[in-house]
């Protein structure tokens, strides 16, 4: 680990070298290239070196434990020993854990797409609670959100929404929300009161651009079609809708949200491409053997990656098991205890695998 934090520290100087080179910085785009890359280096960099300041301290104040040193100094260093090796085995805890590779899809936006499960109409009430709280959360984050497409059950839930959010690290938080929520409350049209199980399944795929995900247009299959949204008789008579089918996988995204038809096919080809990537991704990780969590199970009540007990206002993550008693906060998009504690299984995990590795 040592090595590797020197080679770190090494290139984060030489970068400060570069940038201060008269001929690299008459280059504007080369010094912001060197500029993020050494931005990206400094808190590893800062860390380390609290690291060695700290290791130096506690060597140093290790040599007055000699022989004839005087009681009162001795008790003072034994003191300081006693603060200073927990938190040089925090930092190189820490560090560890900094020097993980990094999920390159972390820092992109993300597209979420909710559907009812198993329970009728309470399985879309439930959905449309789940992209409240997914706006709610991106919000408290000063993220941005978009509806790129809903199908509406008419009691005021979700057969389906999709919908983009678009924020510094967005993917790396809303990862972990993948697969199947369970809820059990009693329905707004149960008249004896008997509480009801019902499933949403949540798939959360990093948005990508054109050049990382190339799509043939020969392989599109484009239908314009009329909006089914809120306008009844008056609804614009124009096709403004578009169903996109993707003819070699059978994929099939289709977009209503904008009122121009060049928009909605530009967000149903984001839609198409961030589904495509996923499903390369998934493909390349299956043939290094790496386990990975499916996406989303088949919405039955027995697969579940989280529970929101309304009777006894509780949210409980199965996969970490730790259970919260603020449902109505989490459904407002307090999701950071559970996302924080999810993450820190992951750098477990990954850091567990390394030590098998090597």
């Amino acid at each position: 680990m040592l090595e590797k934090l020197n080679t770190v520290e090494a290139r984060y100087e030489e970068l400060a070298r570069l940038m201060a080179d008269p001929a690299v910085a008459q280059d504007y785009e080369q010094v912001a290239k060197l500029a993020k890359e050494r931005s990206e280096l400094e808190h590893i960099v800062n860390t380390y070196r609290e690291y060695k300041n700290t290791a130096q301290e506690l060597e140093d104040t290790r040599s007055l434990l000699t022989g004839d040193a005087e009681p009162e100094l001795r008790e003072l260093a034994e003191g300081e020993i006693a603060d200073l090796e927990p938190r040089l085995d925090e930092l190189e805890s820490y560090l560890r854990r900094l020097l993980l590779p990094k999920d390159r899809r972390d820092d992109k936006d993300v597209i979420i797409e909710i559907r009812a499960g198993a329970g009728g109409d309470e399985a879309g009430i439930f959905a449309a609670d789940l992209h409240r709280m997914y706006t709610r959360y991106a919000e408290r984050q000063g993220w941005k959100t978009e509806l790129l497409s809903e199908h509406t059950t008419g009691v005021g839930g979700f057969k389906e929404v999709i919908f983009g959010i678009k924020g510094q690290g967005a993917f790396s938080r809303f990862k972990f929300e993948s697969g199947v929520h369970r809820v059990q409350r009693v329905p707004v049209t149960e008249s004896a009161g008997r509480i009801h199980t019902s499933t949403a399944t949540v798939a959360v795929l990093p948005e990508v651009d054109e050049v990382e995900v190339q799509i043939d247009l020969k392989d599109l299959e484009i239908e314009a079609y009329g909006s089914s949204g809120p306008g009844g008789q008056h609804m614009q008579k124009n096709a403004t809708a578009i169903r996109v089918t993707h003819k070699p996988t059978g994929m099939v995204v289709a977009c209503e949200s904008e009122r121009s038809q060049t928009q909605n096919k530009l967000r149903a080809l984001a839609v198409l491409r961030a589904r495509l990537y996923e499903q390369e991704q998934s493909k390349l990780e299956a043939e290094v053997a790496e386990t990975r969590r499916a996406q989303v199970g088949t919405g039955e009540r027995s697969e579940k990656i989280r529970t929101y007990n309304f009777p006894q206002n509780r949210v409980t993550d199965h996969r970490i098991g730790l259970s919260m008693h603020r449902l109505p906060d989490v459904l407002d998009g307090a999701l950071d205890p559970f996302i924080d504690s999810l993450r820190a299984q992951e750098q477990a995990e990954r850091l567990e695998a390394l030590g098998e590795g090597g």
